[in-house]
């Protein structure tokens, strides 16, 4: 409840912000967009990402043996102090935050319509959704295929350690997916993404810029602590999709402020272990020079 409290005063303290700034915004355009190219991403990388969430749902099933050694003890006490945390939860909680995470990812995703509310930004908010969408995409992408998803790994999750559930509804293969937290990822990115634009069109906010970030972990630590209290995830795997999607959501539209669609070429590969997209930025030989190269 505390939690749930601190997500609408977020929300109450970014209407505001927003209404009561909007003379203070700039007039040249921020953001620079290829329309081919972010299309182009957006369109591969949520068809590879079809393909991928299927794959990472139907892991092999969790064998009885493997159900019996997470039950015991020693097994638990194997797992570092600070993730613990989620050894220590109320199994009959699950369902609840369940739904409160589900829910509460989908009104995070939203949040980056509260920009519309500063004139300038809504002048250009073509090019910021289909930076945000871009950047989702790259997201989404980032956990399905690096190596520190669930393509690669395959932690269990904390509700397999629980004897409280049956061993049909532990065994289920998506429960080898509990590193890292797509959920907080996919969350913090917007409320990162949301916070660096509306400091991009704010320059005068100076060390003020520091709050907005503060104010866009709310919803990161909501959904952090909502995957926790489902036995989803451990501290850790919040943690890392936290970082990650902080990071996406604020490089993402960094590189936007640069024009550089004339050096940018936008390209396929293929490899034995598969295919993709591939972006190559060739600097100019103007640019060489000035660099001293």
């Amino acid at each position: 409840m505390r939690i749930l409290c601190c997500f609408l005063a977020f929300l109450i303290f970014s209407v505001h912000t927003f209404c009561s700034s909007a003379d203070s915004t700039i007039n040249t355009k921020i953001y620079h967009v290829n329309y081919w190219v972010t299309g182009s991403i957006i369109v591969v990388g949520m068809a590879s990402d079809y393909f991928a969430i299927g794959r990472i749902k139907n892991k092999s099933t969790i064998s009885d043996e493997e159900l019996k050694l997470l039950s015991s003890d020693q097994q638990k006490d194997l797992i570092n102090p600070i993730d613990q945390w989620a050894l220590r939860q109320n199994p009959s909680d699950r369902d609840t935050y369940k739904k409160v995470s589900d829910y509460g990812q989908v009104g995070i995703y939203l949040l980056p319509t509260l920009l519309l509310f500063n004139k300038n930004i809504r002048k250009e908010w073509s090019d910021i959704l289909l930076m945000y969408l871009e950047g989702h995409t790259i997201t989404f992408t980032f956990y399905n295929y690096s190596f520190l998803g669930p393509t690669f790994q395959n932690r269990y999750r904390p509700v397999t350690y629980y004897s409280e559930f049956s061993d049909s509804y532990r065994e289920n293969g998506n429960n080898r997916n509990s590193f890292y937290s797509g959920h907080v990822a996919s969350c913090t990115y917007s409320s990162f993404f949301m916070a660096k634009v509306y400091c991009d069109y704010h320059p005068d906010l100076g060390a003020e810029k520091y709050l907005v970030y503060t104010a866009a972990l709310v919803p990161s630590v909501f959904m952090a602590y909502s995957r926790i209290k489902a036995l989803d995830h451990f501290p850790s795997d919040t943690a890392v999709g936290l970082l990650l999607g902080a990071a996406i959501g604020i490089i993402v539209p960094e590189l936007h402020k640069y024009p550089c669609s004339k050096n940018l070429s936008l390209g396929m590969f293929t490899s034995p272990e598969g295919s993709g997209l591939s972006l190559r930025w060739n600097l100019s030989h103007q640019h060489l020079l000035a660099s001293g190269r």
